[in-house]
Parts: structure tokens; sequence; C-alpha cells
């Protein structure tokens, strides 16, 4: 059967989430799973600038490279000569921002269950050479089991043979020194927006903040902020490790994950080097949707993209929702999904 659009061959698309200035978001249902997805339309002869163009190829080229249960997970391009579509991991629970407005401040243990999550991640990103640059709460998204993953890759890059970084980007409440100081650095800033969140996380509010940006700057650049009485004795001494001035004496993803209040009830699946294994499980039922056993497993281990590959790790992320059983009588879930999908357009794209 030939298909006008090639989205429409494995995915049925719904409404609109959100419009950006080149970009807008739709939900859509993948037909084999019936799981429900995100799909970015980037409209091609609205991004004339090569700098939009460069952002753009650079964001999928991370999105497809990071592949880790605490980032969000992009499934598969499909491009065509006026749009490119980016299928995406559909996110429940919306922002970590909006949970913690909510919440106030989170105890310690819930706190260091989300912050042991958001480590994992941004070690799995910069052991792939990944630098985020723009960590923080409304860049955190919650799905439907409320694990945390890391998303917007709008204003990450790739380091190359070690070269540090130049350009000035982020969020300046989250942004390290090193950055407002206009010099050179590497996945270090990524560790001091960390530190930012985890501060957030357990006291609800920043440690940088001001209205004036030049004052907001000028207490970054000194280091100064306050911890609440509140806090643990841990908690503190592992958020003045992290948010160190100097990027060479800031504690480091390995500093992390030796310190004691962060080693606390850590998860098997999330101690250093753990195996990403294959889900025999999940295995079976790709099977049985027709895809061939031995080249599924030899595309996971080769991190090739293409319709089993997808169609696995559409079944994982899933695996606890039931959707598949589901999705004759319901097509499509649209509660919680306008929040966490209009932060894909929420930056102009």
């Amino acid at each position: 059967m030939e298909y006008a659009n090639p989205l429409e061959r494995n995915y049925i698309v719904g409404e609109v989430l959100g419009i950006g200035t080149f970009a807008k978001v739709k939900i859509a249902q993948h037909v084999r799973t019936g799981q429900n997805v995100a799909v970015k339309i980037i409209n091609r002869t609205m991004m004339r600038s090569p700098t939009n163009q460069e952002k753009v190829r650079r964001e999928i080229k991370i999105g497809q490279l990071c592949v880790h249960p605490h980032v969000i997970r992009v499934y598969e391009v499909i491009e065509t000569p006026t749009n490119i579509y980016v299928i995406m991991e559909h996110m429940m629970k919306g922002e970590l921002f909006d949970y913690i407005t909510e919440k106030k401040r989170l105890q310690e243990d819930e706190a260091r269950h989300y912050f042991q999550q958001i480590i994992a991640g941004v070690e799995y990103c910069h052991r792939n050479n990944v630098v985020h640059r723009d960590l923080k709460l409304e860049n955190l998204l919650l799905d439907e089991k409320g694990n945390v993953k890391i998303a917007d890759f709008g204003l990450s890059n790739i380091m190359k043979d070690g070269n540090l970084l130049r350009t000035a980007c982020g969020s300046p409440n989250y942004a390290a020194p090193e950055i407002i100081s206009a010099q050179p650095y590497g996945p270090e800033v990524d560790i001091w927006s960390c530190g930012i969140i985890l501060y957030a996380l357990l006291c609800g509010a920043l440690p940088f903040d001001d209205t004036n940006i030049p004052f907001l700057f000028k207490k970054i650049k000194a280091g100064r902020y306050s911890l609440p009485d509140q806090l643990s004795a841990g908690a503190c001494d592992l958020i003045k490790r992290i948010l160190v001035v100097d990027p060479t004496r800031r504690l480091t993803i390995h500093g992390i994950r030796q310190h004691p209040w962060f080693i606390l009830n850590l998860p098997p699946c999330l101690t250093l080097n753990a195996a990403q294994h294959i889900d025999d499980e999940i295995i079976e039922q790709v099977v049985v949707l027709g895809f061939d056993r031995g080249q599924l497993i030899h595309s996971l281990q080769s991190n090739l993209q293409n319709d089993a590959t997808i169609t696995y790790y559409l079944l994982l992320d899933h695996r606890s929702n039931n959707a598949t059983a589901s999705s004759s009588s319901t097509p499509f879930s649209w509660r919680g999904l306008t929040s966490s999908l209009c932060l894909l357009v929420k930056k102009g794209l």
C-alpha cells in the first residue's frame, strides 16, 4: 500500500498539541503496538537560517545517540522534502518543575530518588561526549511511572577530541560561572546545573535568583547562596561540593556517585556502569508481531533504528500501561499530554 505521507505507514496521527516558530507537535498512535507517541513536525521551508538547520540536526543526532532509561527516547526520524518528523517518547506527567511547584519542596528520600536518575542520565550523555548545556527543572520530564527523563537537547553539543566549548547558552539561573564569565568550558557545566536542580528539589527555590541579571551573575560568580536549616548535613555537604565556582575543584559525577548522601538506597539499575540488558519478554512480544528474532537482537546491539527496534522500545517503555490491550477501544489518551508535549515547542522549535 502506498502512503502519501510516509508517517502514516506506522502511525495514526491525532490533534495538534503545540505550535512553534517552524515546528508543531502532534499526538499519534503507533499502529503495531497501540502506544501513544509525540510527533514533532519540523517544516523545512521555515528553518531557512543555517543556524536553525544546524541546531535541529544536532538535536536529532544527539536524541538518536543517547538511548538511556533516563533520557527521553527518540524512536525514529522520518524525512520528506517538506518536513522532518521526529517520533519521540510521550511523557504523561509533565515537567518536574510543575511537580515541585505543586509540592513546594521534596523530602530528602524523594529528592534523592529523582537526583539519582538525573545523574545516571547525565553520566550517560557525558560518556557519549554530549554536554546538555540547558539542564533545568523544565527540561526534566516525568513518565507515567514517575521516573525522570532528560529532554530538550536543542542547546546541546558534542565535544570533539576533548576540545572545550565556548558558546554562552542555557538559562541564567542554572548557568555555571564559567559560562557567564565567557570562559571555555566542558561537561562540568552540567554538574553545576545538577547542583542547582538538587537545591531546588530540596528547598523549593533556586540558590541564585535575582530579577536583575547583572546582580544574578554577580551572585553566581561569587558562589553566594544560603542553605536552609531543615537540610541534613549530608545534603548540605553534597550541594556545597557541587556548587563550587572553580570547575577544576567542582565535584565530578564519579565524586557524586561516591557521596554518602547519594548512594543511600541507590537502585541496582542505577549503579555505575550498570548494563542495559535486552529484555527477553519484550523480544518475544516483538517476534509475535512478525519480526525476526536474530535481526532484532543484532539491531539492538548495534543501536540501529528500524521498524523492529522502534516496536521493541515502544513496548519496553510502556510495558506497565497495558495500552496495547486497550488500544482498540481507546485509540488515544489525551489527558495530561498538553503541558509535557508543549515543552518540545516551547523554545521556538
